[in-house]
């Protein structure tokens, strides 16, 4: 298990608390928020959260390290398991810390969802997809900050079916990420008109995806939709390629890909996908500054949505925090969460937004194309815009969430 702590103290490591006489290590404390990222730094899901996530929460660190109080950024490898990820949250609860942020996969979330509301902590999720977040598991201390599986269902989901396909297989990932993703783009499947023939969920994580494409070609269906991620999606998409299922005129519709996903991929086998992702590195100019200013802290990984969700939540967060002072924050992590709803969000991965009473984080959403070999001109160089989605009309009305402490 991975764990580590680093403190931002004026920009610069601050001395260890033991150096220090007892009062002035007290008050330090008492000035200090701490944060600590809960994700996957060893798994399925490393490549789209983990160390590269990691260093966009320190440039958001370090770009808040003068507003007079210190910030301390912890991380732990919840190894995508739920004991795993809660014990971890309740050591760090136990140590003093304020804010978790990511949780990591869905199961994981869910749990961390519950105990941080117990403790009545912040928890600002970037990469957990479960839409269950905002509607029958909303809690007063979450934010659900970057994209969700309704989302993904409507956005990915809802153009396959535009564009003819209307019958769908689905291949899911057997845990609360995939069923939920699962359940949600069936929902737009059948009100657009179209059809399920049928579904398979497999273990997570797992490599070897052949039976179950065999039996999601037989079905005949348009559409092979994978209701997972990472690694399990690139295995799906390889494995698909090998077989020729797109070449006899199956559509694969990666359901939650990202630009890590496409690296892994190539051009050559992902060309065509369509996707969605709410950040885009090469989108404008503001998203080009913020690849910029991380790329030597990220070794020039590819940025995707999660690793800017994880930087603009935490930095939308040490905006409250000065704005209602630290003892404030510190003491109610509702109290916290609520001034972030009620600032408005401005940051250079997402630009301007805002954050819904049931702690839905809004902005538009971008459906995506990978190109083709030769139309990609630079590094990382992988997506036409297709599509821009504004938020009120890609993320699920609040009334339909069923979030149960939202008055009307």
């Amino acid at each position: 298990m991975e764990l580590n702590r680093r403190a931002l103290l004026g920009g610069a490591a601050g001395a260890a608390l033991g150096g220090l006489p007892f009062r002035s290590a007290r008050a330090q404390a008492a000035n200090t928020i701490k944060i600590a990222l809960l994700c996957d730094f060893s798994g399925t899901y490393r490549d789209v959260t983990g160390p590269t996530e990691l260093a966009c929460v320190r440039q958001a660190a370090a770009e808040m390290s003068n507003r007079g109080f210190n910030i301390e950024v912890l991380y732990g490898d919840n190894q995508n398991k739920p004991d795993v990820g809660s014990n971890l949250t309740r050591q760090w609860i136990d140590q003093g810390v304020d804010v978790i942020v990511d949780g990591g996969a869905s199961s994981v979330a869910l749990a961390v969802n519950e105990l941080t509301r117990e403790k009545n902590k912040v928890f600002l999720n970037s990469s957990s997809a479960t839409s269950d977040l905002t509607g029958s598991k909303c809690s007063p201390n979450t934010v659900h900050w970057t994209y969700d599986t309704y989302m993904c269902a409507k956005s990915t989901g809802g153009a396959l079916v535009r564009a003819g396909g209307d019958s769908w297989y689905f291949v899911t990932a057997d845990y609360a990420f995939g069923h939920a993703l699962e359940r949600d783009t069936a929902n737009f499947v059948k009100q657009a008109g179209g059809t399920v023939v049928g579904n398979v969920r497999h273990p997570f994580p797992n490599s070897d995806f052949s039976g179950f494409l065999v039996q999601a070609q037989a079905s005949r269906a348009k559409v092979i939709g994978f209701a997972n991620a990472g690694s399990d999606t690139i295995n799906c998409i390889k494995q698909a390629a090998e077989f020729g299922i797109t070449r006899r005129g199956t559509k694969l519709a990666a359901l939650l890909m990202f630009i890590n996903d496409v690296h892994a991929l190539g051009l050559q086998v992902a060309q065509g996908l369509v996707c969605t992702e709410t950040f885009y590195w090469d989108l404008n100019d503001r998203t080009r500054s913020f690849t910029n200013r991380v790329k030597a802290a990220t070794n020039n990984a590819p940025l995707c949505m999660n690793h800017a969700g994880g930087y603009a939540s935490v930095l939308h967060y040490l905006k409250a925090v000065s704005d209602m002072g630290v003892a404030a924050a510190k003491a109610n992590g509702v109290d916290a969460v609520n001034r972030m709803k009620a600032m408005p969000t401005n940051d250079d991965c997402f630009g301007p937004g805002s954050i819904r009473q049931d702690g839905r984080k809004l902005h538009p959403a971008y459906l995506l194309e990978v190109k083709k070999p030769e139309e990609s001109k630079h590094q990382y160089d992988y997506f036409k815009v297709l599509g821009v989605t504004q938020p009120n009309d890609v993320f699920r009305p609040l009334a339909e969430g069923g979030c149960a402490f939202i008055r009307s």
